[in-house]
């Protein structure tokens, strides 16, 4: 008999034991989460300034020059077609800027 209530015992011991591990294992995953992130933002501002589109201001002008040609029908419809040999041309020109924070 006293040797199942000390199996028994024994037993409840590593219970507790384990419980006590498990818990301190949960309440370190906190500072563990903490200090990854604190690492992954420190890499991030290594690289330089990022793009925040609240920070960041942009002015630019879009001029296209392009060969057209629309052919109406007599029943009100229209045929446009741009003609691919002629130079049409994009130009962009402006600039953007980032505020820092």
């Amino acid at each position: 008999m006293l040797y199942l209530r000390t199996k028994a015992q024994s037993t409840l011991e590593y219970v507790i034991l384990i419980g006590f591990v498990i818990a301190a294992l949960i309440a370190m995953g906190v500072y563990m989460k903490r200090g990854t992130e604190g690492k992954l933002r420190e890499s991030a501002d290594q690289i330089g300034e990022q793009y925040d589109a609240r920070n960041t201001s942009s002015n630019y002008s879009t001029v296209t020059h392009l060969n057209q040609t629309e052919n109406t029908t007599a029943g009100g419809g229209s045929v446009i077609s741009i003609d691919s040999a002629a130079d049409n041309t994009r130009t962009k020109t402006g600039s953007e800027t980032v505020h820092t924070w």
